[in-house]
């Protein structure tokens, strides 16, 4: 019967990008050894999975079994509560890959069909479906944006030569799938010097992925006016920036419909915690952090980082000027470093992706 649930866990992936700050749940529908309807939770405030599947039955659906990769919500959120949906269908029994840790549904979806007698089953492929929405688990139960941080170096740890040169480290497969993640989460962040040195546009450049927001960590207003993630308006911007910004700057870009929010001076930087509650509070489920080594130092000594993805080319590019993908004055001891668990390794093409989070 896993098969059925590996297919829910599929359909739920087609919502990447597109439900936040929402789950992606997918749902089948089988009646006699075969699927009769299935669907998935499609984009943020439209019909959830179970909905999905129940309308697209190419059949009745009385007496039949439901795979679905959350509990069904049992209360009024944008769309009605699943649990009556499904209670009405007739459907006997189902297959709940996990409980919803919202506190609004937590256990009460569960509840709700077995009281009205269908028989009901937790736990089938959980690790799987808790890997899947680990974004929506940490916001709903924290408020606190899942924060992934992506670095692309050679072999021998360096992000760019001695002289700032940096295109292309890795290959092309590799560069697109770092889009896709793009496309998958709901902002993306870098520093100023960042946009100063490349100017880049911080989008999502592939059919069917949606832009990101994009972040701008700048303590002092540095970042110029005719930069692309300024002028260009095919995604929100937002600067993070300290009372170090002057006035007529803040008035400038926030003229040019650019959100600035002012943060309080730590030392010349932007406390990197407190911006994360901050985009928490604006619905901003999950950052992703495209920074140099000074930023990506700052987000792991503060502790914001959940999961990391670097990839690695295999070539040389020596230097000891060259820039590394974690600067900072770094750790004063290898027992206070940051430890990593749940290491995966995967090729693409030559080059290595190495997916880890952090041990909190």
């Amino acid at each position: 019967m896993e098969e059925y649930m590996k297919r829910a866990l599929t359909l739920a992936e087609k919502g990447w990008g597109y439900t936040n700050p929402n789950p992606l749940v997918g749902a089948v529908i089988v009646k006699n050894g075969k699927i009769i309807g299935e669907g998935y939770h499609e984009y943020f405030g439209g019909p959830h999975a179970e909905v999905n599947a129940l309308k697209n039955a190419v059949e009745d659906v009385k007496g039949s079994t439901m795979f679905v990769t959350l509990e069904p919500c049992s209360h009024y959120g944008k769309t009605p509560p699943c649990v009556e949906e499904i209670i009405k269908s007739g459907i006997k029994k189902v297959y709940i890959a996990m409980e919803d840790p919202n506190p609004k549904v937590s256990g009460n979806g569960i509840k709700r069909l077995k009281e009205a007698g269908i028989e009901v089953h937790v736990g089938m492929m959980e690790k799987e479906a808790r890997k899947l929405n680990e974004i929506f688990f940490k916001y709903i139960t924290t408020k606190f944006p899942f924060v992934i941080l992506k670095s692309a170096m050679s072999i021998d740890g360096k992000i760019a030569c001695y002289n700032g040169n940096s295109k292309w480290i890795t290959n092309e497969k590799s560069r697109k799938f770092a889009h896709k993640i793009r496309g998958r989460v709901s902002a993306i962040m870098v520093g100023v010097n960042t946009v100063i040195k490349d100017n880049p546009m911080l989008t999502t450049r592939l059919e069917g992925y949606k832009n990101p927001v994009r972040i701008i960590v700048d303590s002092r207003g540095r970042i110029p006016l005719n930069s692309n993630v300024i002028r260009d308006k095919t995604a929100k911007t937002i600067i993070a920036t300290t009372e170090l910004m002057p006035n007529n700057k803040r008035k400038k870009l926030e003229d040019m419909d650019i959100e600035v929010i002012i943060l309080k001076n730590d030392n010349g930087k932007v406390p990197l915690k407190e911006l994360m509650i901050k985009l928490g509070e604006r619905g901003i489920d999950s950052v992703l952090i495209e920074g140099g080594g000074t930023l990506n130092w700052s987000a792991f000594k503060e502790g914001i980082v959940d999961k990391v993805m670097f990839f690695i080319s295999p070539r040389i590019i020596g230097g000891k000027n060259a820039l590394t993908p974690v600067e900072g004055i770094g750790f004063s001891s290898i027992e206070n470093s940051i430890e990593l668990k749940d290491v995966e390794i995967d090729r693409i093409d030559d080059d290595i992706l190495i997916t880890a989070y952090v041990r909190k």
